[in-house]
């Protein structure tokens, strides 16, 4: 098999169900909009949980795409051969149209056909649901598999730790899933998936055609869907017989990119990167650090992949909530170039740059945001340098008089961390050249205890943010949700509740904006907000769960995590949102709205104070 490059495969995938009658509709934002529960777009069904709960698909109901995924919940993994925070997943749905028989017969088509990817059959396996004893095995896949050829000691079948599907909470969707292995290893495949490590998972096709009730029991679902998932980096090596995710095409050129930077030394790292038959120049580095520079290399280029994606989405780095994790992973990527790299300042902008060279002909809004991009990496490296700058003279105050094999306590260590970002490795290397020993474990409890008192402060930040529930309090409370949606019909589907603090006095209100707001938009907003006051709407509260929420068009705080089963308020026609109460019945009892204040409360989030009279 020829070897085949990222771009190929996802326009093979795309073009294969182009042909099949798929729709190819265009990847969602890495910001998910139908879900202020989640930070990012983890999966490629997660944009499209609304239509497979039943709402009508404006492309019909044969889908397929390449989505951008974030997933940050490895992080400390990233750098081996599998882990990424950034990665594309290929998809295909079937909204109630076709199910098992035909989902099979095209993963099975597009897998082996000499027209598409023309695997060898041989080296392919697939597992299936064995059943239990609330739902049975699926005998149905099995045979569809076999009468593709598929022989039947190829066939496998998992309980549901391996071969089943959801429910996301304790009742909704879920089934069964058959999943495709491809043998790695040499030689003829021996053993079965699980068994045999060089059996891995390129394909999975997801049946919804059961819901879990709260008895426990699963019911057959009216509306039967696929949903299935191809993860594209990791198909493409494994394909290439690749041992990495970083040896395809686009991550090597990053990292390529990134030998061209030169370190504290002078020289290029491709200088003396150890490269198969050649020997690496012993008097500059040793083979360990090699190794440590290729992790390095890896953490880097995957930071910064994410980081330009992220800022594309209209992201910008903070200390709250998805631009935390953004800052996060800029800072990250500074660290390891600093520590491991020893790359001179200033680099990311020149790796963010062939990113988006790479990128951009699939991702066009790359390009049209290649200068924003460029210049947030370049402040925050110039930011965070500052900061590093100001933590080494902290260091060398806290440091000076200790002799050699003296203990740096642990909040001391906790204390560079937290105000001067310096990570606990950095630190490690810096009492290393005065011989000294850093507490590790007085570090990590002072860090568990900052992370506890985090918790605790957040847990009460948005309980509704009120006072009391007074009858002024619960007048402020209301008005918010005719804040909150006037915004969005006056400055964009952008804004976004970050928290609101309500007295019965007066309301605030925090949001995402990238911009101050003009005297116009201001104004814009206040004349919405009134017209619904002098509207009287009705305001009226429903039980439901909270996908059925989501899909109905309900919004909810920024972050926060909700139950299964939520309340959604409605202010009339005009705004819909997931809320705890309580509230007035009408808006003709709140009078008359007015702006008293609009300023930044960080970056990228504005506040607004108002009054009702």
């Amino acid at each position: 098999m020829e070897p085949i490059t990222t771009n190929d495969l996802r326009q093979k995938f795309l073009d294969f169900f182009k042909s099949k009658n798929h729709a190819i509709i265009p990847g969602a934002s890495i910001v998910p909009k139908e879900d202020p529960t989640a930070l990012f777009t983890t999966a490629g069904m997660q944009p499209l949980v609304p239509y497979l709960m039943g709402r009508d698909h404006p492309a019909g109901r044969r889908l397929a795409d390449a989505q951008v995924c974030i997933r940050t919940t490895d992080i400390d993994e990233v750098g081996d051969d599998t882990h990424l925070t950034c990665f594309e997943m290929l998809g295909n749905w079937s909204l109630g149209d076709y199910f098992k028989d035909d989902s099979i017969k095209m993963s099975w088509e597009f897998l082996t056909s000499k027209g598409w990817l023309g695997i060898d059959q041989s080296r392919l396996a697939v597992t299936c649901f064995a059943g239990d004893e609330l739902v049975p095995k699926d005998d149905e896949s099995a045979a569809i598999w076999q009468s593709l050829g598929v022989p039947a000691e190829r066939i496998h079948f998992y309980g549901r730790d391996d071969n089943w599907w959801g429910p996301a909470g304790q009742t909704g969707p879920c089934g069964p899933d058959t999943e495709i292995f491809y043998w790695t290893g040499d030689g003829e495949p021996t053993d079965e998936p699980g068994t045999n490590a060089s059996w891995v998972e390129i394909w999975n096709n997801v049946f919804m055609q059961y819901s879990k009730q709260e008895d426990g029991l699963f019911v057959p679902l009216e509306q039967q869907n696929v949903d299935t998932g191809m993860g594209l980096e990791r198909t493409v090596a494994i394909l290439n017989g690749q041992k990495s995710v970083y040896d395809t095409d686009v991550l090597d050129a990053i990292i390529y990119r990134i030998r061209q930077t030169k370190d504290n030394s002078g020289l290029v790292l491709s200088d003396y990167h150890l490269k198969p038959g050649k020997t690496v120049k012993t008097d500059i580095i040793t083979r360990e650090d090699i190794a440590k520079r290729i992790r390095a290399e890896r953490i880097v280029a995957d930071h910064v992949r994410a980081s330009v994606f992220m800022i594309a989405a209209g992201l910008t780095p903070t200390n709250t909530d998805r631009g935390y994790v953004l800052r996060k992973l800029i800072r990250r990527a500074i660290r390891f170039s600093k520590t491991d790299l020893k790359l001179n300042n200033n680099f990311l902008p020149f790796v963010a740059d062939i990113v988006v060279g790479l990128m951009k002909d699939f991702y066009p809004h790359l390009a049209e945001s290649h200068v924003v991009i460029l210049e947030a990496l370049k402040l925050e490296e110039e930011k965070f340098n500052k900061t590093v700058d100001q933590g080494l003279r902290e260091f060398d105050k806290v440091t000076r008089g200790l002799e050699s094999g003296a203990v740096l306590d642990g909040p001391t260590t906790f204390r560079l961390y937290d105000t001067y970002g310096f990570p606990l490795e950095m630190t490690q290397e810096l009492a290393d050249e005065r011989g000294l020993i850093v507490d590790v474990s007085g570090f990590e409890q002072s860090l568990l205890s900052h992370q506890e008192k985090s918790r605790t402060a957040t847990a009460g930040t948005f309980k509704s943010g009120l006072a009391d529930h007074g009858e002024a309090t619960v007048r402020y409370h209301t008005a918010t949700h005719l804040l909150n949606q006037a915004l969005r019909e006056a400055l964009g589907d952008h804004v976004q509740q970050r928290g609101s603090n309500i007295t019965p006095e007066r309301l605030r209100f925090d949001f995402s904006n990238p911009e101050k707001l003009t005297d116009e938009q201001k104004q814009a907003v206040s004349d919405l907000v009134n017209q619904q006051i002098a509207a009287d709407l009705p305001v009226t509260a429903e039980e439901m769960p909270l996908a059925e929420a989501f899909a109905a068009g309900a919004v909810g705080v920024f972050g926060e995590r909700y139950p299964d089963t939520v309340t959604v308020y409605s202010v009339g026609n005009f705004s819909k949102e997931i809320c705890t109460g309580p509230h007035i019945a009408h808006t003709g009892e709140l009078g008359q709205f007015t702006i008293v204040k609009e300023e930044s409360a960080g970056a990228g989030i504005r506040r607004i104070k108002a009054t009702l009279s």
